[in-house]
């Protein structure tokens, strides 16, 4: 396949890559930021090759030339996860990245005749529904609330709508909170996941403070990158929207102490009376998994790695690349 991935210098891009890569898949990969050095290096031991476009998703003409005949797919991954801060500043800037710049992609793709269009959405859409319903499907109504929330039900409904009046191929997913390799802070990014926060605490010798256990369906970004495969390479899709999950819930606590694999001296624990929290759970309160029912019945995918062996994983990537990440 020959696979265009928006946003493919964000994590989730890059374990994407990394997993179309892996099968030897052609990839291109189109972000204003450049690839990792250390990611690069690491790709090009991979069966696949590998075209970076440094580009605005926001620029027209750039899109326009990126997208060619004889694509089999393009993935829709540039956003920018902003927080309350960066809505009440900039929404204008949120919102030309995270809902408008599709439009011209959808318009491109159509013309000339890309195969399948995956947009990634987000399990924050439900909103408030994470707490009051004890399971999220596809079939839940949603309640977003911040920009980043809002835009990302914005691009389903808009593609939706666009997919079907100009008979494009196209899915919607929406990933349960993710984290992984390759997670860097960008100006794209405002918070990082608090596996990623503890990793960074853990090199400065710093404790890993939480202000609770923080349950939640945690998904590690390789099975993100799994299952976004499956999603373009399946000949036929009944559904055109999926959740993307783990199957079973955990606590994020339990994870970072199995960093001190990393080192024994590493504390992380949950907040004492008096202190201040360390690590940003993003939200106040727990939600509701997401149900990955449709993912399995029709596609046959199930993720791989729970709270052990995703932290065990994490471990050995580190071991190798942590040090190297901003590095040349």
């Amino acid at each position: 396949m020959r696979v265009l991935v928006f946003g493919g210098a964000g994590f989730v891009g890059l374990n994407i890559i990394e997993a179309l890569l892996s099968r030897g898949h052609e990839t291109i990969a189109f972000d204003r930021s450049p690839l990792p050095s250390s990611a690069v290096r690491a790709f090009a031991a991979l069966p696949g090759r590998l075209e970076t476009i440094t580009g605005d998703v926001t620029d027209r003409a750039a899109v326009t030339e990126t997208i060619r005949p004889g694509l089999d797919a393009i993935i829709l991954g540039s956003a920018i996860t902003a927080d309350a801060t960066r809505d009440a500043v900039d929404p204008e800037t949120i919102l030309s990245v995270n809902l408008m710049a599709q439009v011209p992609i959808l318009e491109r793709a159509r013309d000339v005749g890309t195969g399948r269009i995956l947009n990634l959405s987000s399990g924050v859409v439900y909103g408030g529904m994470g707490e009051r319903e004890p399971v999220l499907t596809e079939e839940t109504s949603v309640d977003p609330v911040g920009l980043y929330a809002i835009s990302k039900y914005a691009t389903e409904r808009v593609g939706t709508r666009l997919a079907g009046l100009w008979e494009i191929d196209h899915v919607n997913v929406r990933l349960s909170s993710v984290f992984g390799p390759w997670e860097l802070a960008t100006q794209a990014r405002d918070t990082l996941s608090p596996h990623r926060q503890m990793a960074s605490l853990l090199c400065t010798g710093r404790p890993a403070l939480l202000a609770r256990a923080g349950w939640r369906d945690w998904i590690y970004a390789p099975d993100v990158a799994e299952a976004v495969v499956h999603l373009i390479a399946a000949p036929r899709l009944t559904s055109r929207l999926f959740n993307v999950s783990a199957p079973d819930r955990w606590a994020a606590l339990d994870w970072g102490r199995r960093l001190g694999a990393l080192d024994p001296d590493f504390v992380c624990r949950v907040v004492e009376p008096g202190e201040t929290p360390t690590i940003r759970l993003h939200a106040p309160v727990d939600r509701a998994p997401l149900s990955t029912d449709r993912m399995r019945n029709e596609l046959g995918w199930a993720a791989r790695f729970g709270m052990q062996d995703s932290a065990d994983h994490f471990v050995a990537w580190w071991r190798q690349y942590g040090s190297k990440l901003d590095g040349p």
